[in-house]
């Protein structure tokens, strides 16, 4: 099934919140029904993703925000080029785990105005067509985080997932869906699922 266009579709949300899942489960319907996907997630697996990981298993050291905050744009600058913009340009269905509403939210509660994070990204990372953006409560998401194998983000603390989500609440952006993901995932992937096929309704060929 061929698009007339390509589409990018966003999960954001805290750790937890079931980004990762979700876009898995999309990824998977589509495909099913024959329409091209690519399931990408930031940080990527490049130069400057792997940095920020390391800040993410280790802490930050010596590592200044605004030096952080520079890798988080180098990084997404990077996939634009490399993997975001051809795949739009083939009539693909970008499916993205993160993208610059996280880095507004999580530099943000470090200091940095949001909404100039928005603006700076948005002057070279194409703008979403939806960003599902899943809302949960800090507790539960740290609860689910505690459950899984392997070891903790160090930004998973709950006094700053509670700045996070202040900052995520406060978006406005019409192209923003929120989505309450503490129902079971059956049921949050038929509301997303359903959202998607509305949106790409008139584009299949």
């Amino acid at each position: 099934m061929r698009l007339n266009r390509g589409y990018l579709i966003v999960f954001e949300g805290i750790d937890g919140t079931g980004k990762s899942t979700h876009s898995r489960l999309l990824g998977d319907f589509l495909a099913g029904r024959g329409i091209s996907v690519v399931r990408l997630f930031e940080p990527t697996e490049g130069v400057w993703g792997q940095k920020i990981r390391g800040i993410l298993k280790n802490g930050r050291g010596g590592v200044t925000p605004e030096e952080e905050l520079s890798w988080f744009i180098n990084d997404r600058r990077e996939d634009v080029e490399k993997n975001i913009a051809p795949a739009l340009k083939d009539c693909q269905v970008v499916l993205l785990d993160r993208y610059y509403y996280s880095t507004a939210a999580y530099q943000g509660a470090l200091g940095f105005d949001p909404a100039g994070i928005v603006r700076d990204n948005e002057t070279f990372a194409p703008k979403p067509d939806r960003v599902f953006l899943f809302t949960i409560s800090p507790e539960k998401c740290l609860e689910r985080v505690d459950g899984r194998a392997g070891e903790k983000s160090s930004f998973e603390r709950a006094d700053y997932l509670e700045k996070v989500q202040r900052i995520f609440d406060s978006f406005d952006d019409p192209v923003i869906q929120r989505v309450d993901t503490e129902p079971p995932v059956a049921e949050v992937h038929t509301r997303i699922r359903d959202a998607v096929l509305k949106l790409i309704g008139e584009s299949v060929s």
